[in-house]
């Protein structure tokens, strides 16, 4: 998810660090909104796309690698999941994975930019799916940084950050201070997650971001994944709690039902994603902490 986009012929490429990370199909949108490039384009492989500031963000046939893995081990783990927080999500796939539990009540959906989710919802329906017809859902078109710094004491069972890289829009999304306003706004028993980046193709940003979750938070972990479109195919996702590792624990009777819908989730791939961290990393965390 960075930098310069390309036209090879009907391809279309995200580059990084000297890598290509392209498919192939066709462009349907394109425009700058008041933040960021948005672009919709329709591959042969996955289906329709966005991309946001010439980085792929999601697609039809790839959205299933990265919200399963978002939301899942956290909501099957909290202790209550009535009210949840999501930061970014844009394109609904994270509202819609939460939509799932029947014990989520309210849903706070804040996107900073909206043509994201007007185009998402034209082009991309299938991705937010009910979301954007379910009334648990609120949407507020804010930046999330404000929302957390202002948001009260405890509010939240669930915070899940569904943000691009930390540049642009989502820039603020990885420091201290905005994670010590989410300890502050969650409630005991719950769950923070955020996407934390590749391990190989954002490895200092990765390392960096882990390290700063766990000086704020009791307890923290990565789990390692793959979303097969995006920079070197290798993705993460952190995850912290206040009073034990708790989203490590799924709760058995939320997770066999969830599983039922689930094409990448469940609780053996869970173990396994979380015992995954290499030991490039494992070293960088002891050697740094």
């Amino acid at each position: 998810m960075t930098q310069k986009q390309t036209y090879i012929e009907s391809w279309l490429d995200e580059t990084h660090e000297g890598v290509r990370y392209g498919l192939e199909g066709k462009v349907l949108v394109e425009e700058k909104s008041s933040f960021q490039k948005i672009t919709i384009f329709d591959s042969k492989r996955y289906g329709k796309s966005l991309l946001l500031d010439n980085c792929w963000m999601t697609a039809e046939l790839q959205e299933k690698h990265y919200h399963e893995c978002l939301v899942h081990p956290a909501l099957c783990s909290a202790e209550k999941i009535s009210k949840v927080l999501i930061i970014g999500g844009g394109d609904g796939g994270t509202a819609k994975e939460c939509l799932k539990y029947k014990e989520v009540e309210e849903i706070h959906l804040v996107e900073i930019d909206n043509r994201v989710i007007e185009l998402s919802k034209k082009y991309l329906p299938n991705i937010g799916g009910q979301a954007w017809r379910d009334s648990r859902v609120q949407i507020t078109i804010q930046d999330g940084i404000s929302w957390v710094s202002n948001a009260k004491d405890n509010s939240y069972d669930i915070i899940l950050i569904d943000g691009s890289d930390p540049k642009g829009p989502a820039k603020g999304l990885f420091n201290k201070r905005f994670f010590q306003n989410c300890k502050r706004i969650l409630k005991r028993g719950g769950v923070f997650a955020t996407q934390s980046e590749s391990p190989e193709a954002f490895r200092k940003i990765h390392i960096d971001t882990i390290k700063t979750i766990r000086t704020v938070f009791d307890f923290a972990d990565p789990l390692y994944g793959s979303v097969p479109m995006y920079p070197s195919g290798w993705w993460s996702w952190t995850f912290a709690a206040l009073d034990k590792e708790r989203y490590k624990q799924p709760i058995l009777q939320r997770a066999t039902e969830i599983n039922k819908s689930c094409e990448i989730w469940n609780t053996r791939w869970q173990k396994a994603a979380f015992g995954a961290m290499p030991t490039f990393i494992e070293k960088a965390l002891k050697n740094e902490q």
